[in-house]
């Protein structure tokens, strides 16, 4: 006789009331508003002053002067942002989620180190050298150490602390790895240097191709395991309880922000603060509801890393800051503010 699956949970948290959801929803709409208003400033602003009548003829007019150029730069660079920090943010907030940690983030589970590993061994032994080459080396290593921690962790056992541990000790292995390539090749070193700070300048239309089917693919995902998400975050027992499948959850979450994290930090080399500091943010104001929390994570990772770039082309011109450095410059004391809050958001 054949026995119907148990459905997906249903109920995972209390509704909220109907005033709050429509704050939450003209939130929302704010945040696409600001993150609209933001890629028109990065298209517009950089170390490079160029008028408004250079910009529209840049974006409408083309015809391949130096001004058309440096716009069309710029829109690469705004969008490679936008996909970037829709990664991070979102593949930080899955992985609060299924750690049941909100101080998680990518590098928890080692997948930025992965990537970061995978590109210093192209650079290093295959002589990969240009950006679209070690694009593929970086979603590869992300991925294979993804599923490592995944198995590591147990498969069906997997629970968040031994994720967590799994991530810990592969993360502690490959940095052994890595410097022990970078010390002894000089080359590795002088194009890792680059690369590990993050930045967004060597953006083209060509790395956005590349990177986006994973970053679709693993965004409906997420957006997909909301639900079960939160059933999750009440414990294993209360999710059984609620019909959620563990397993399935777990791995497809792992193959979600695996895909995220590792396309983003593909294209952009390894972003701190962005996806831990935001969707630790969002809860403050959301609440648990993952519904919720991953939206305002996809809108608003990128206004971060999009303000954090154009703060680092203006402050130091002719030349520029990388947004790695910028980032970590603004998370920094602001996440120790917000850990250091009498309240602090909980999963």
């Amino acid at each position: 006789m054949l026995v119907d699956s148990p459905p997906e949970p249903r109920a995972e948290t209390a509704p909220a009331p109907p005033g709050r959801r429509a704050l939450r929803g003209a939130g929302l709409v704010l945040s696409v508003v600001l993150l609209l208003a933001l890629m028109a400033v990065s298209i517009s602003v950089g170390a490079k002053q160029l008028s408004m009548d250079q910009v529209w003829h840049g974006l409408f007019e083309d015809s391949g002067t130096y001004a058309d150029v440096v716009v069309g730069e710029r829109v690469s660079r705004t969008l490679l942002g936008v996909l970037a920090g829709l990664g991070l943010g979102l593949s930080g907030a899955v992985l609060q989620a299924l750690t049941r940690n909100p101080l998680a983030d990518p590098g928890l589970l080692g997948i930025n180190m992965g990537a970061s590993a995978a590109v210093v061994t192209a650079i290093s032994f295959f002589g990969v050298t240009s950006l679209s080459g070690y694009v593929w080396f970086a979603v590869a290593g992300a991925a294979i150490v993804g599923v490592l921690v995944y198995a590591l962790g147990g498969t069906r056992s997997a629970t968040p602390v031994r994720l967590a541990l799994a991530g810990t000790a592969l993360t502690a292995a490959l940095t052994g790895y890595l410097q022990a390539v970078m010390i002894t090749d000089n080359a590795a070193l002088d194009k890792m240097r680059f690369w590990t700070v993050g930045s967004l300048a060597s953006a083209k239309m060509e790395t956005i191709q590349q990177v986006l089917p994973f970053l679709a693919v693993g965004t409906v995902l997420a957006l997909g395991l909301a639900r079960p998400l939160n059933a999750v975050a009440m414990g294993d027992d209360t999710a059984r309880a609620l019909g959620a499948r563990l397993t399935r959850t777990r791995a497809l979450s792992m193959a979600s922000a695996t895909m995220l994290c590792g396309a983003a930090t593909a294209a952009c080399g390894p972003i701190a603060f962005v996806g831990l500091m935001v969707p630790h943010m969002v809860r403050s104001f959301t609440g648990p509801d993952m519904r919720w929390i991953f939206p305002y994570a996809a809108v608003l990772s990128p206004v971060l890393l999009l303000g954090a770039d154009v703060l680092g082309r203006v402050v130091s011109r002719p030349a520029e800051l990388q947004v790695g450095v910028v980032t970590a410059a603004i998370g920094a004391p602001v996440f120790i503010l917000l850990v250091r809050r009498r309240r602090t958001a909980q999963l």
